[in-house]
């Protein structure tokens, strides 16, 4: 089972006290669909708690899914092993849709049952899920059934995230995931889960999403565009729009900024070829970029003077008159 989050990463400031305690976000992680078929008299059971009336075994298809466990994925987290029982509870009643639209038209399945269980040293969260044998949900069924929907993805927020390294809360240390300090690659570890919101069959399982902005609030995960496009106010879109702009045009100064560096590296043959200076310049903030360029400038100046076109000293002729020197 694989989940979904860098290697070596930049810098970054400590958080601030209050970011600290407002960790609670989405977590989307891969998950995958095992057996399927007929409920039995006791999942039949617990199926027609959510029901409003009682289905018979012939109306509800069945099918097992593989959640969240405790292995570091392709993001270098991992949740807490204390934390799976709890985040079993939550699933149980969360709705299973397609493509993580949150819209009743797209709900095709519910969670009637979740525990943890354990298989080779690894314990993973075990969710039961059933849905309505109907035409709409016939083809849906039928890729189940020949294992073409098998991978989905699940939401769940996190209260705490620690790192693996030196315990502390992950993003007040200095420590990074998926670096390795003394042998060991940091993980963010999750634990107290607050919510499960769904799971979700897609084409692609959750994949890593460098670069993108994400909104935490209320534990909902969606893009800076996104959040600012559902509150539908006209002002805010300039807004994002206007920043938008001002963003290309800085990405354009640094971009020429980068270049100007490493053609001086080049002048001052620092014995570093072009490819290895555009890889230091661009692992470097624009603070550093510019401190970095004016050190480059005045070593060029100390080797390469400027030299003036016309030779200094005094006319050969000593009646010019003082009316016409500038």
């Amino acid at each position: 089972m694989r989940h979904r989050l860098c290697c070596t990463a930049p810098r970054q400031k400590k958080p601030s006290e209050n970011n600290r305690r407002c960790f609670i976000t989405k977590i989307c992680k891969e998950a995958r669909v095992l057996s399927a078929g007929i409920p039995g008299p006791q999942q039949l059971e617990k199926i027609n708690v959510w029901s409003k009336s009682p289905l018979s075994p012939q109306e509800v298809y069945c099918f097992s899914v593989r959640l969240c466990d405790d292995l570091p994925d392709r993001d270098f987290e991992c949740f807490d092993n204390e934390a799976l029982p709890a985040l079993a509870g939550l699933f149980v009643g969360k709705t299973g849709i397609c493509d993580h639209d949150w819209s009743t038209d797209r709900q095709v399945a519910r969670i009637f049952d979740a525990e943890v269980h354990q298989e080779e040293g690894v314990s993973f969260i075990l969710a039961h899920a059933y849905m309505l044998r109907s035409e709409k949900n016939a083809d849906l069924i039928a890729e189940i059934e020949g294992g073409i929907k098998r991978e989905v993805s699940v939401g769940c927020a996190m209260a705490k995230s620690r790192c693996s390294i030196c315990g502390e809360s992950y993003g007040s240390c200095m420590h990074r995931k998926g670096v390795t300090y003394d042998g060991k690659v940091c993980l963010a570890v999750l634990s107290e889960p607050v919510d499960a919101y769904e799971f979700s069959f897609v084409a692609v399982p959750a994949q890593r999403e460098a670069g993108v902005l994400k909104a935490r609030r209320e534990g909902m995960e969606m893009t800076l565009e996104e959040l600012v496009r559902k509150s539908g106010a006209s002002q805010l879109v300039k807004e994002l729009q206007t920043l938008d702009e001002e963003a290309g045009f800085g990405r354009a100064c640094r971009k020429d900024l980068e270049q100007e560096v490493v053609a001086l590296g080049l002048l001052l043959d620092f014995g570093a070829t072009e490819e290895v200076l555009k890889k230091s310049v661009a692992a470097l903030d624009g603070k550093e970029l510019k401190q970095w360029k004016f050190a480059m400038e005045e070593k060029r100046a100390q080797l390469f003077p400027v030299q003036t076109q016309l030779p200094g000293g005094k006319s050969a002729d000593g009646s010019m008159e003082a009316a016409f020197m500038i």
